[in-house]
């Protein structure tokens, strides 16, 4: 049996958990509302306060789809309820948010213009500090929010010589030594 397949996912007060004939999965909370098409070999019921998935046989394909959806509703049930942030860090001089509101970034990253950010529906963006080298990206779909800060973050990747660019806020970039002198 699958580890995280076969774990019940609590739905907290204030989450309605949903599933209609065609096996859409529909989560309603205090931050929005997310639906998911799960496969109709996977079965999704809600027991109580729990969402179970379960799988028809132990084939090769269920067994890969246990564990995934029941993966993606959990995330549902967390993103309408708390909500999801990734932190980017922009390391360089003059490197730093020029200018900024919930829908759009202006970036200046060491390119001639300006780089300009759109968020799009379900995004939001923040900078919490006064020197505008930090960014938020927040909303309530995971893969949304982790895809809006790896485009952001391949505006400029960090480069291994310097440590310059836009990286996430804990990741580590490996260094290179430079140019060896002539002795």
């Amino acid at each position: 049996m699958s580890r995280i397949g076969r774990l019940p996912i609590p739905v907290p007060a204030g989450v309605t958990v949903t599933v209609d004939a065609e096996n859409l999965v529909v989560v309603k909370g205090p931050k929005g509302e997310l639906s998911q098409k799960v496969n109709k070999d996977i079965k999704v019921e809600q027991v109580g306060a729990e969402v179970i998935v379960s799988r028809p046989s132990d084939s090769k394909p269920h067994r890969s789809m246990h564990g995934l959806y029941r993966s993606l509703i959990n995330n549902m049930v967390v993103g309408v309820t708390k909500g999801f942030e990734k932190v980017l860090v922009m390391e360089g001089v003059g490197y730093k948010v020029s200018d900024w509101n919930k829908a759009q970034l202006t970036i200046a990253i060491g390119y001639s213009h300006p780089v300009v950010v759109d968020a799009p529906a379900g995004i939001e963006f923040d900078c919490p500090e006064k020197s505008g080298t930090k960014i938020v990206v927040k909303g309530i779909d995971k893969q949304l929010v982790g895809a809006i800060a790896a485009d952001i973050r391949a505006i400029r990747e960090p480069e291994p010589y310097h440590g310059k660019g836009i990286r996430y806020e804990n990741e580590y970039v490996r260094r290179k030594e430079g140019k060896a002198g002539k002795k």
